[in-house]
């Protein structure tokens, strides 16, 4: 008789999750992927009244989802809130920030405000995660495809983003005894209220469908399925990596 495999599942009953800047965009759709899938779900993000309308229209679907407005930049007041919580055995880091403009026009202040929210906080959002995680848990970090290359005007974000992919790398070999996965997904331009504008340009959108090989722009639901799969057993084998969720973006 012919054995067959096991069923993969993707459900997350049973587990809790951490959804960090899951008000808007990107980051509520990973809110949405987790939750939907039975994970008990923690939002914080900055802005109490986009939180209250986030958590109601989850509410209205059924869907538990608690919030709690804080900035993941004050290390200070995020690992007070780390330390209160039960460990999360899911980590979804959504939060960012951009500040576009030519390289030679970097400022000080802008620099510091990228790397302190993109790379800074997401460091030790990691590390201090993984030191409580049961055997089993995923950190994953939405990152972008400009963390595997280069753009105009995008010098500042693209260090930053390079900069977890390398820390992503390293992690992943130092929680792996610890039963703890890390990843990263790496989306091309995404259609959220954030890359409006850009699409608004009718040069830039065709600079960016010139890029995507699959003919069409991301949409927040195409950074679900991703989430959900590195969120889930159905990636147990898999850690240290980018998945690319890209159109093609970045294969040259």
């Amino acid at each position: 008789m012919t054995d067959l495999p096991d069923a993969i599942s993707f459900d997350l009953t049973g587990k809790r999750a951490l959804v960090t800047g899951g008000s808007r965009g990107i980051g509520l759709g990973c809110a949405a992927a987790v939750a939907r899938a039975g994970a008990e779900t923690v939002i914080v993000s900055r802005g109490a009244d986009t939180l209250s309308e986030v958590t109601e229209a989850f509410a209205a679907e059924g869907t538990a989802v608690r919030a709690e407005a804080l900035d993941m930049a004050d290390l200070d007041a995020f690992k007070a809130f780390l330390d209160r919580e039960a460990p999360f055995d899911i980590v979804v880091n959504s939060a960012g920030v951009a500040r576009h403009g030519p390289a030679l026009e970097t400022t000080v202040a802008d620099y510091d405000l990228v790397m302190g929210l993109n790379l800074r906080a997401a460091y030790f959002l990691s590390t201090w995660s993984a030191a409580t995680m049961p055997k089993g848990g995923s950190i994953i970090h939405i990152s972008s495809q400009m963390g595997h290359v280069g753009g105009i005007d995008r010098a500042v974000y693209c260090a930053s983003k390079h900069g977890i992919e390398g820390m992503v790398k390293a992690l992943a070999q130092e929680f792996g005894p610890r039963g703890v996965r890390i990843n990263s997904v790496c989306p091309t331009f995404i259609k959220t209220p954030l890359t409006a504008p850009t699409f608004a340009d009718p040069e830039r959108v065709a600079w960016i469908e010139s890029k995507i090989y699959l003919d069409r722009i991301g949409e927040v639901e195409d950074v679900m399925g991703a989430v959900l799969f590195l969120a889930s057993s159905a990636s147990g084998l898999v850690t240290g990596t980018s998945l690319r969720v890209d159109g093609g973006w970045t294969t040259g």
